[in-house]
Parts: structure tokens; sequence; C-alpha cells
């Protein structure tokens, strides 16, 4: 329906400068917005506003003009001016039943796909393969994951790309300790199985061992120059941190597999590659024997410029280099529109300077989009970044196991009687989804509290709520002994809350589409938490099947249905699995 107003209005704008109302070079941006108060309308517009100035009229005596030269639609009853110059579009009852009923039968909800595929990379996850993940990749792994399938869901062309930390410093530190396994004859795929424990007691002999940093800085300088035995040593290490990354994956949802890996090494061979085209362009500058670049747009407090470092006395690259290579490689193997980075917001910084950088250098064609999808911290309910009770970081497979029981033992409480097959499920599900919607349902800018006990409640915008909301409609046909895809009849919108539930069923297009311009799943999470109200009150004021007329009966099954599907819909593009029962 908002693309509907869009276009009336833009075929009103191209009428107004044919009558020379508005000048030939006007392009105003058309934004139609739905009212929150429904006596304004459904929809109001501001392009009055917005184009007083070029066409030389008071805002209201424009606003009506554009009312007069609106083209005539079935979809809207009446318009109406309202304050200084905006207009109100009151939609016709039959343009939304015709909407709902073209949703019902559309298995993607009548959703509006986009008319030009992009190619979008999205560089998200990304954890340090030197240690097991935890909570702080968490928000990377699902906030990147939902954007991922809202985008192809409306018809893009998204590749993965999961930039693991795999080379630096570290490894030399790590490959040493293998090493010096293999001399004492150990098994070091079983020293391996906890990934914290081996990176501890690798730092604890090169803190100690003076001997063993000397040979970890070798091993560093040997893997980077392509020896063997390193890379054998460094394969195995990698090999099975990945394996511990994808059992989470898994265990949460997302869509990440091994083949969307494209690590930092893999850009290896091309960061010289990097630096001589830098030099050729003249960008470069030594400072204190770094290879640095500095730009006009980032200063320091004391007003002098900010250096991009991309080489390090001695010859080692960094961070900025890395993804330079890597934003080289998207434009010119990948050729890609867009590229969306999910890394927490401490490094809003880096990226600025990296994007700007890769634009002057061509590394980046100034069409593609380069966004850095910044994210909060995980907070602990002290206020301070999440810890164990010990005071570690949180390991995240152990956060995720400590979630489905506490969901198991929830759900046991209220079923006793349930299958034990039955519970393990329901609480795998509700355990998972409860952790991933907490995160989710908070604006991805700012930090959140992660607590279960708010995470698990059945009250408020949680998964538990909407998940229940699910197999409530779900009980409904179970009940009737009707197929929710087959029902017969046209849908009715008599009372209000049937119009307020019909009306907010046809905002899941906004929702969507939001979440795949700004990278945002809290909207889709506020949506949904909204329409499962909507579909309460609609189900304690409209008797479904006890409704004595049949045509009022099928009518409201179809409501119920829709509200299902667009729930499971919405759930899905969150990454959660919805259930029949709980």
């Amino acid at each position: 329906m908002k693309e509907n107003i869009q276009q009336l209005l833009e075929q009103t704008v191209a009428i107004l400068k044919q009558e020379n109302i508005l000048p030939a070079d006007a392009m105003p941006r058309i934004q139609v917005d739905r009212t929150k108060d429904k006596s304004h309308g459904d929809f109001a517009t501001n392009l009055a506003l917005m184009t007083a100035k070029p066409a030389g009229k008071n805002p209201r005596e424009l606003a009506q003009l554009i009312c007069q030269h609106l083209p005539q639609s079935a979809f809207i009853e009446k318009t109406e001016i309202a304050g200084p110059g905006f207009i109100n579009f009151f939609v016709a009852d039959n343009a939304l039943t015709d909407q709902l009923e073209a949703a019902y039968v559309d298995p993607d909800l009548n959703v509006t796909k986009t008319t030009s595929p992009q190619n979008i990379v999205v560089d998200y996850s990304a954890p340090n393969l030197a240690k097991e993940m935890h909570v702080g990749h968490l928000r990377s792994a699902i906030i990147g994951d939902s954007v991922v399938r809202t985008l192809e869901f409306l018809g893009h062309h998204v590749i993965r790309q999961n930039h693991v930390g795999d080379w630096g410093t570290q490894f030399g530190m790590l490959l040493t300790y293998m090493e010096r396994l293999q001399q004492q004859g150990g098994e070091i795929s079983m020293e391996l199985h906890n990934l914290e424990k081996f990176y501890r007691a690798a730092k604890k002999c090169f803190d100690e061992d003076e001997s063993f940093s000397t040979r970890a800085r070798e091993l560093v300088v040997l893997l980077q120059s392509g020896d063997a035995h390193c890379k054998e040593l460094w394969q195995q290490f990698i090999d099975i941190s990945l394996a511990h990354c994808q059992e989470t994956y898994d265990k949460l949802g997302v869509s990440l597999s091994r083949s969307d890996v494209k690590a930092e090494s893999s850009y290896n061979d091309d960061l010289q590659n990097v630096i001589d085209d830098l030099t050729q362009q003249g960008l470069l500058v030594e400072d204190n024997g770094a290879q640095c670049v500095f730009l006009d747009q980032f200063k320091g407090k004391d007003g002098d410029p900010l250096p991009i470092i991309v080489q390090k006395t001695g010859g080692g690259f960094l961070y900025a280099t890395t993804d330079l290579a890597a934003i080289r490689y998207r434009k010119n193997v990948l050729k890609v529109d867009r590229v969306l980075y999910f890394v927490d917001a401490r490094q809003s910084l880096h990226f600025q300077q990296i994007f700007t950088l890769a634009k002057k250098a061509g590394f980046a064609t100034h069409a593609m989009s380069l966004e850095h999808m910044a994210f909060g911290t995980v907070m602990g309910e002290d206020g301070k970044p999440f810890k164990t009770r010990s005071g570690d970081v949180a390991k995240l497979a152990d956060l995720l196991d400590e979630a489905q029981q506490r969901a198991y033992d929830l759900v046991k409480q209220k079923n006793p009687d349930m299958d034990q097959a039955q519970l393990k499920i329901i609480g795998d599900v509700v355990g998972i989804s409860a952790v991933k919607y907490a995160d989710l349902s908070k604006t991805r800018t700012s930090d959140y509290t992660f607590s279960f006990d708010s995470m698990l409640s059945f009250e408020g915008n949680t998964a538990p709520y909407l998940l229940y909301a699910y197999t409530r409609v779900a009980s409904i046909f179970a009940k009737a002994g009707v197929a929710a895809d087959s029902i017969e009849g046209e849908i009715i919108l008599n009372s209000e809350q049937e119009k307020v539930l019909g009306n907010k069923l046809m905002q899941f297009n906004d929702a969507v589409n939001n979440v795949a311009a700004k990278g945002l799943p809290h909207v889709m999470c506020s949506y949904l938490f909204e329409l499962a109200g909507a579909f309460s009150s609609f189900y304690e004021a409209c008797p479904i099947l006890i409704a004595e007329d049949q045509a009022v009966k099928n009518s409201r099954l179809k409501l119920a249905a829709l509200t299902a599907k667009t729930l499971q819909q919405g759930l899905s593009l969150l990454g959660i699995k919805t259930l029949e029962r709980m």
C-alpha cells in the first residue's frame, strides 16, 4: 500500500511539472509514513512542505494542488490536509482486504521483492581462531545472519564471508606449543579439544620461557613465508578451531558454513601489492619506520592527521592492510555493489579510515557502498561487560548450554507430564531462541544487558512470548480440524479489532524492507511483538471457532492463519524456529 501511494505521488509530481506548478528540475524525495493516530488516516506525506519553496507557494496551497492532481485510485478512499501542509491518506476498506487476500495465497506474504538485485557481501562473525568463541562474538553472528536472511528473502544475491582471524603473532606462540607437544609425544588433537586451556598454557610458556618466545617469533616468520612444517601445524590448529566454530553456529542456527570462511590468511599474497599500489599513488609516508597514510578528514585532538598504519617497522602487516586487500578482492573478483561489516562499535574509526582510503586509492569504486554495521557491548547485570561468575569471558558454547538447560527446566515445570524427548526439543529451541531474540530485539547500536531471567520470560517482548503466540494460533486449527492454507470465503473486516489486525499484518512488508536497508533486526522484533498483541486483542474480542456465521468464522480463520504465517516467516528471518506446541 505504501508503494502504491508513493507511485501515485510520483505521477502527481510529473503532472505538476507539466503544468509548471513545480519547476522541471525539482527532484523531491517522496516520503510516505504510516500514521500513529488512525484518525489522521493510514499514511501521510510531507511532500508539500518539502517542495513549497521551489514551487514558490504556501505549503497548504501546494498540498491542495497535490490532492487535486492526484490520479484516481481504488486504494484511496479520501485525502485530508493537516497542520502546515501534511497530506493524510485514508485507505479504502476493500483495498486492505484485497491485500490481505493476496498475502494469504502468496508463499512470501505479498512482500515487495527487489526489482534490482544487488551483489552484497556480508562480513560477519569473524572470530579469532586462537581461542574459542565467547559471548562477544554473539552479536556479530546473529545480527549479521538475520540481515543476510532478510536480504536473500528480498531477492538479493548475498555472499556470506566469515573473515576469521587465523594469522598473526599469537599463532607463532601456539605453533611453538604444538611443536613442543609433538616432541614430547603428546596427542595434539586431544590437547586442542579445549582451546581456551591450550591457549593459556601456550601463553604461560611464552611469558615465562625466553627460548620458547624466541622460537615463537621465528615460527611466525616461517609461517608467513610458507614453511611446510609450520603450515602443517597451523592447518591442524585451524581445522580444529573452525570445527569448534561450526558446532556453535549449528547450535545457534546461524547459516554460516566452512565454505563461507574467507580468512585473513587468504589475503596474505596480496598484502605487498596493497603497499606497492599505495606507494605508486604517492599516498604512503614513512613515520618512525612504519608506512602510513594520512588523510585530512581524520585528525586527533591536537589537530594533527591520524595515521593509517599499513606496514609496521620491520615489514609486518596490520589489520588495515588485510581489510584493504579484502575490499580489493570484493571489488575485482566478487564485483559487489554493497559490503556490510558487522563489527562492534569500538572499530568505528578504523572502518571510517579504511573506507575513505579504499575509495581514494581506487580499491573500491565510488558506487560501492561500504557500511559498518556497528553494534554495542553485551553487558552483565552489574553494568560491566558480561563475564562468568569466576570473572572469565563467557564461552559462547557454555552460555548456550546453560540457556537450553534453563529453558528445559522451565518448560518441564509448566508441563510435568510431557514426554522427555519432547521436553528436550522444546527446551533446546526455546533456550537458543531466547538468547538470540534478547539480543536482536535491542537496537543494534546500543549496549544490552544479558539476563537469563528476562530473556526466558513468557511476558513482554521475548522469544518465549512470541513462540507461545504462534502455538496459540496453531492450536486453533488443531481444534478446528482444518488446514490453515485451505480456508474458503473472503476476509471481512467488521470490528475495530479485525481492522487493527489487518492493518498490522500489512506492515510486515515495511518491517522486512527496513531491516534490509538499515541492518536493524530490532525493527522486525518490534513488529512481531506488536502483531502478537494485535492478534491477542482480536482473539479476545472476535470469537473464531464459536462464531455463528460461517462466513465470519472463515474470515477470522483466514486472519488467524495469516497471523501464524507472518509470525513464522518473521521469526525465520531472525533465524528462530517455531514450535507447534510448548
